[in-house]
């Protein structure tokens, strides 16, 4: 079992900075990759980011060369997860989930609100 818990949510203007941070807890030694979904209001829930173990990123095209995904190691295991998002626009208002892969079951943590407001 693997728990998450974001944080780095809230309000900004448009061209605005956030950084989200998603904390790993429980088997994290068994996590291969780890990610960012977000939802918007009447929309389905979309990849923003992805980074794998050997680091390698992949990024929505909507975010790409606005938003960064990077990972912190501990002994070797992945335990913390963040997303850089610079430039922001309305359109990224979102409620924003962070991911765990870890044999073979993705695991969610519970979101956190993205607001980008005029």
């Amino acid at each position: 079992q693997v728990q998450l818990l974001e944080s780095g949510g809230g309000l900004v203007q448009p061209g605005g900075s956030l950084r989200l941070s998603c904390a790993a807890s429980g088997n994290i030694f068994t996590i291969n990759a780890m990610g960012w979904y977000r939802q918007a209001p009447g929309k389905e829930r979309e990849l923003v980011a992805a980074i794998t173990g050997g680091g390698t990123t992949n990024y929505a095209n909507s975010v790409k060369g606005r938003f960064t995904i990077s990972t912190f190691s501990r002994d070797g295991a992945k335990n913390t997860v963040y997303l850089q998002m610079n430039s922001l626009k309305p359109e990224d208002t979102a409620v924003y989930y962070c991911t765990a892969d870890a044999l073979g079951r993705r695991y969610w943590g519970q979101g956190t609100q993205v607001t980008v407001y005029s």
